[in-house]
C-alpha cells in the first residue's frame, strides 16, 4: 500500500531493520569501522565503514522512499553533496547554472572546476528562453535551484526538464529550501535532487549532512563510486540523528511555513522594507509557478531594507531571532547574506543577483508568530531611525 509522506516520514528506513533482530523501533547506532567476515571466498555485506554501514544505509534508504527516488546517498555536509554530485562531470562539459545560488556551490563551480576543465555559464533561470541560449554542445548539466538562495526566485522545473531532454543534458537541484515534504523534483523529471540536510530535513542546527537522490541506478552507482573515492560519507552517529530528526519534518515544517506566510505579509505592509521575497505572496513573480511544482511557500523569506545602516539596525534590535549562518533550525535565524552565505561571491556578482547591502534572510523557526511579529515592529520602528 503506498503511504502518504507524511506517514513514510516517520517510519521510512526504520521498518527494514538493517540487523536489529531484537524489535527496536529505532535503527541502532552501528559504531564499528569494520566488519568480520565469515569466508575468505565471499564477502559479507559490510566490510568497511567508509563503504557501507548499516545505520548510514538506513537513512538513504529512508531518504530514497521520501524523495521517490532509485538510490541516495549521505555526505558529511551539504556542499559536500553538490561537489560530488557535480564531480559526474568530465573535461570539457558544461553547466548552465541558476545565477542565485548558495555561496558555497558558485565557490566550488567558479574556484574549483575550472582547474578540471570544467566550465559554466551562469543565467538567470526564472527566464527559459536565456537557459536555453545559454545551452552549448558541450554543456551536459543544467542545475537548479528553487526556491533560489537567497532571494527566492523559482525556476519552472518542468520547463528546464524539457529542455535538458532535448539537448541530451542531465538536471541537477537542490531541494533544501522545500524538502520532499513539499517539493518532489524526481517526480517532475529531476535526475539528481540535492539537500543540505543540515536545514529543514535535520532540523535542530545540531549536526552538518547533506544528501543526494538519484532517479535511476546508473546515476546512483556513478554517485556511490564518487563518494567511496572521496570518503566524504555521513558519519554513524549524525546518520542516527538525522533519521531521527526527519520524523518531525512535516509538524516542524508546517508550523514554520504558517508562520512565515504572515511574517511576509507584515513586511509587505512597513513603509521601510522596499521588497519582500517569498514565493507564497500572490505578488511574487514565481507564484503561480511555485503553486503548480509545490504544496507550501516554504519557511523562508528575505526582504530588502534601504541600505547597511538600517540592516545593522534591524539585525541588533531583534530579540528573539538568533543571528547567524544556516537555517532550516526549530529557532528563527536572521542571516546577512552579504557576508554569511554569499560572502565568497564578489561584490559585483552579489550586487548583480540582488544581493545588496540591505538584503536580510529570515529562515522562520517555531516560535509563536505573534511573537516574531512583534520584534519586527519594534525592530523595524528602531532601524528606520537609522
Amino acid at each position: 500500500m503506498k503511504q502518504r509522506i507524511e506517514t513514510s516520514l516517520i517510519h521510512a528506513g526504520v521498518r527494514d531493520g538493517y540487523g536489529n533482530k531484537k524489535g527496536a523501533v529505532n535503527v541502532p547506532m552501528y559504531l564499528s569501522s569494520t566488519f568480520h567476515q565469515e569466508s575468505m571466498d565471499e564477502f559479507g555485506e559490510y566490510d568497511y565503514a567508509r563503504s557501507g554501514n548499516p545505520t548510514r544505509d538506513a537513512l538513504e534508504t529512508a531518504v530514497t522512499e521520501l524523495e521517490g527516488g532509485v538510490r541516495a546517498h549521505a555526505f558529511s555536509s551539504g556542499i559536500a553533496a553538490v561537489s560530488a554530485a557535480l564531480m559526474l562531470l568530465s573535461q570539457g562539459d558544461h553547466i548552465v547554472m541558476t545565477e542565485d545560488v548558495y555561496g558555497g556551490t558558485y565557490r566550488f563551480v567558479t574556484k574549483v572546476l575550472p582547474r578540471f576543465g570544467i566550465s559554466h555559464t551562469f543565467v538567470d533561470f526564472t527566464d527559459l528562453a536565456a537557459v536555453e541560449a545559454a545551452i552549448t554542445p558541450a554543456t551536459k548539466l543544467l542545475y537548479m535551484e528553487t526556491p533560489s538562495n537567497p532571494t527566492l526566485g523559482i525556476t519552472d522545473i518542468r520547463g528546464v526538464v524539457a529542455l535538458a531532454k532535448q539537448h541530451q543534458c542531465l538536471t541537477f537541484l537542490d531541494n533544501t529550501f522545500m524538502t520532499p515534504l513539499h517539493q518532489r523534483p524526481l517526480e517532475l523529471g529531476v535526475d539528481v535532487v540535492i539537500h543540505s540536510a543540515t536545514k529543514f530535513l535535520s532540523g535542530h542546527s545540531d549536526i552538518i549532512a547533506g544528501l543526494t537522490v538519484t532517479a535511476d541506478d546508473k546515476l546512483g552507482q556513478e554517485l556511490y563510486f564518487i563518494q567511496n573515492s572521496f570518503g566524504n560519507i555521513l558519519g554513524v552517529q549524525d546518520s542516527f540523528t538525522l533519521l531521527q530528526n526527519i520524523k518531525t519534518t512535516d509538524v516542524r515544517f508546517s508550523r514554520s511555513a504558517e508562520s512565515a506566510q504572515k511574517i511576509a505579509t507584515f513586511l509587505t505592509t512597513n513603509p521601510l522594507v522596499e521588497q519582500v521575497y517569498y514565493p507564497g505572496l500572490a505578488s511574487h513573480p514565481g507564484y503561480d509557478i511555485h503553486q503548480r511544482q509545490s504544496t507550501s511557500g516554504g519557511a523562508v523569506l528575505s526582504f530588502r531594507l534601504p541600505n547597511y545602516a538600517a540592516a545593522k539596525a534591524l539585525v541588533e534590535a531583534m530579540t528573539i531571532p538568533v543571528f547567524a549562518v544556516s537555517l532550516g533550525g526549530v529557532e528563527s535565524i536572521l542571516s546577512y547574506p552579504a557576508k554569511m552565505s554569499h560572502a565568497a561571491m564578489e561584490p559585483e556578482e552579489r550586487a548583480k543577483r540582488g544581493i545588496t547591502d540591505g538584503l536580510l534572510r529570515f529562515s522562520v523557526g517555531l516560535e509563536h508568530v505573534d511573537d516574531l511579529i512583534a520584534d519586527f515592529a519594534q525592530a523595524l520602528e528602531i532601524a528606520a531611525k537609522a
